[in-house]
């Protein structure tokens, strides 16, 4: 069955190319927002696998929206991976309360970036 994949940026170029890296090398099926709460919205209503969340964003960062995706009940058992430039020294921390299920550093190759998820995930390629 084919994987779901939302990707939570602000950035469209970074949307994009995880998108294609996530479409056309692995086949997976990768729904993109723009905002975390376009995100928390796709999650409400969509059967994803797991999400792809930069941390740095306006309104609603990426810890906002994997506190509120941990809150609802609808969407607390989808595993999260962050995407970050900015992977601070207490950020770990952070990242461990909100069980995330891994971290993918920007700049990512685009081309592997998948291969990174799949790992993360545990899930054989």
């Amino acid at each position: 069955m084919t994987k779901r994949i939302l990707i939570v940026d602000d950035e469209e170029d970074i949307r994009d190319v995880v998108r294609v890296s996530i479409e056309e090398f692995a086949g997976w099926l990768a729904m993109t927002a723009a905002s975390g709460g376009e995100g928390l919205q796709i999650a409400r209503t969509e059967a994803l696998d797991v999400i792809l969340m930069d941390i740095s964003m306006p309104d609603m960062d990426g810890f906002q929206m994997c506190e509120a995706l941990k809150a609802d009940t609808q969407t607390q058992n989808i595993p999260v991976v962050v995407l970050t430039a900015k992977a601070l020294q207490g950020d770990s921390d952070r990242f461990a309360k909100l069980d995330v299920a891994g971290v993918i550093t920007k700049p990512f190759n685009p081309i592997t970036v998948w291969r990174q998820v799949a790992e993360i995930m545990d899930w054989s390629v």
